[in-house]
């Protein structure tokens, strides 16, 4: 079984997130990179799918030359090959650039009986990549997975709705965006971590696969960031002594909450 998981470099969720000077990007002074942690969910199915049914995992990214760490920690929890297309400073922020680019990776790469990819991309946030990459391949597309079963040529898919859940199948090939609780990524072994080194990763850039990023980024963009500005300070609160008097502390307490919070 022929497997694709499609990965994004991110942001370590825990880093403090400071706007760079030019107004529309963050700064990148002292940030760690990892993998976008729902992109994890979904190198973790591939894997097990791998070992159920045998065949071969690929990853694919879209970034710059950082990247490549992130597809380097991949193919140290399993997997055989890497393609990193080199790129994506002038698409920041554009699901469907950043779709177009990675379809045109699958199709340039092999032929793969299922993509996984994260449901969303920590960052951005937006959780479209999974879904356009699939239309534009012309195969069938499952979002939210939280329980994967593959059978011959289809699969059932199991994911979560408000109030309850949902059963889906669909045909091979597919896209499947994974959802926490999917199941439980692993760690990097040493074994992996040595015999990651020894992996080439193919390197390629966005002409090589028929694209022009300028024109992505510029005519046919559907989205750009114009401006990135931090939540405004959280304000200390308002402490309602009541030791002594708790009956008037509760009507003081009532009215914040009626007239300032209007909350009731």
């Amino acid at each position: 079984m022929n497997l694709c998981v499609l990965t994004a470099h991110v942001p370590d969720t825990a880093s403090v997130i400071k706007v760079g000077a030019a107004g529309n990007r963050i700064d990148e002074t002292g940030l760690k990179w990892i993998i976008s942690p729902y992109d994890e969910y979904a190198m973790e199915e591939a894997l097990k799918l791998k070992e159920a049914r045998g065949g071969t995992v690929t990853y694919i990214t879209y970034g710059p030359a950082r990247a490549e760490a992130g597809l380097r920690e991949c193919l140290a929890r399993g997997g055989d090959a890497a393609v990193h297309v080199k790129g994506g400073e002038a698409t920041f922020g554009d699901a469907l650039a950043v779709a177009r680019v990675l379809a045109a990776a699958v199709r340039k790469t092999g032929t793969f009986d299922l993509i996984l990819v994260g449901v969303k991309g920590v960052g951005s946030d937006n959780g479209l990549v999974g879904a356009m990459v699939a239309e534009l391949l012309d195969i069938p597309h499952v979002a939210g997975v939280t329980k994967l079963e593959v059978g011959e040529g289809s699969l059932t898919a199991h994911r979560e709705i408000e109030g309850g859940a949902e059963v889906v199948t669909a045909p091979l090939p597919c896209c499947i965006t994974a959802q926490k609780g999917l199941n439980e990524p692993r760690y990097p072994s040493l074994k992996g971590i040595m015999a990651a080194k020894k992996i080439p990763i193919q390197a390629l850039s966005v002409a090589d696969l028929g694209l022009d990023e300028g024109t992505l980024a510029g005519a046919e963009a559907g989205c750009r960031w114009r401006a990135l500005s931090l939540p405004p300070a959280k304000s200390g609160g308002t402490i309602i002594p009541g030791e002594e008097d708790p009956a008037g502390a509760a009507r003081q307490l009532a009215t914040l909450l009626r007239e300032q919070a209007k909350a009731i």
